[in-house]
């Protein structure tokens, strides 16, 4: 069966990510690719990479009726917009913040409010390894930030063998490349500002801290830095248990969290140069790369994990979870494994 689909704001580096994985996808059709700036320009115009495509950029305001729609917008353009959104589609994904959290307070606390706070119980968070048994059949579905994404992933482990509780002491250092900021992130994220920093640009407060608090029941001491990378996250958390924890613990949670999970891989300590989770080793792909070390001085451990924050962050994570929701394969578009050596990511 072949599902149509449309990506609103396909202009932006995300929306570029969904239409080239759509476009590789077996059972999705391309529909309809919208775009303020850049209507009636080539999706290759702003996609270089898309320039086979023979599909133009249409106004956002006439969408066309289709299975799924994908919404790459900026925040607070969803919220605004859903009642013609769901008019044009059956399944609603939204890539920005609009649906993510549960509650209308919680909006009010993060973001500046939310218009339509009463569809936030009905979205279903676009994590499949979290939320899978609820995705199924899910009509408006709100895919995760790349940054709680990284860190959910990283710690979800520990929750799920009890070695956490929540009420234990937990630091995260989240590195971020440049792509986060969007296709129009300003001064910060040009070439020149941008080269050789590792800048903390959200030292505390920062929004994605409402979803790690809502998924894992923990109030998390959570900084970010921008580094001098194009794709990429990557999540270092330091957590002090409050119980002994041995390493045949930390391997059993681990492979017990993501044995069976097609797109997460343990990297812990390894022989070679990646002995680690690294974005590099991830970027252009739907993979999550976790890892940990323990430090018995302290009685800390050190959990690691490492995504491509476009793909398993965003756009991946997107289509995961729609390929879930529609009954499609999982891995249906998604198994891009990446490549080595390369650049930058």
């Amino acid at each position: 069966m072949t599902y149509t689909a449309s990506v609103v704001g396909g202009s932006g580096f995300t929306g570029g990510e969904l239409l080239r994985i759509l476009d590789g996808h077996p059972e999705f059709e391309i529909a309809q690719a919208t775009s303020r700036s850049k209507e009636n320009k080539t999706v290759g115009h702003a996609h270089p990479n898309l320039r086979h495509r023979d599909l133009r950029f249409s106004h956002p305001e006439d969408l066309e009726s289709v299975d799924v729609l994908f919404a790459a917008t900026p925040h607070g353009v969803s919220m605004e917009r859903i009642d013609a959104f769901q008019d044009a589609a059956d399944t609603v994904v939204d890539l920005s913040a609009d649906f993510r959290l549960n509650t209308e307070e919680q909006y009010d606390e993060w973001y500046d409010g939310h218009v339509r706070p009463e569809l936030l119980e009905k979205s279903v968070y676009a994590l499949p390894e979290l939320t899978r048994d609820e995705l199924p059949g899910a009509d408006l579905i709100a895919s995760g930030g790349c940054n709680a994404t990284a860190t959910i992933l990283g710690l979800l482990p520990l929750f799920e063998a009890d070695i956490l509780s929540g009420d234990e002491q937990v630091v995260v250092d989240v590195k971020v490349g440049s792509s986060e900021g969007g296709a129009g992130g300003g001064e910060a994220s040009s070439h020149p500002e941008r080269s050789g920093v590792v800048r903390p640009y959200a030292p505390t407060g920062h929004r994605h801290e409402a979803e790690i608090e809502q998924f894992l029941g923990l109030d998390v001491s959570f900084t970010v830095h921008a580094v001098d990378m194009i794709r990429g996250a990557s999540a270092t958390a330091h957590v002090f248990p409050g119980q002994p924890v041995s390493k045949g613990d930390l391997w059993g949670a681990y492979r017990g969290s993501y044995e069976e999970e097609p797109f997460v891989e343990l990297v812990a300590g390894g022989g070679g140069v990646y002995r680690y989770p690294e974005p590099k080793a991830v970027a252009g792909t739907n993979r999550a790369e976790v890892g940990f070390e323990l430090d018995p001085g302290n009685k800390r451990i050190v959990a690691f994990s490492a995504i491509d924050n476009m793909m398993k962050g965003s756009a991946g994570q997107a289509l995961h979870a729609a390929n879930v929701a529609l009954g499609i394969e999982e891995t249906a578009g998604l198994n891009f494994r990446g490549l080595h050596p390369v650049g930058a990511p």
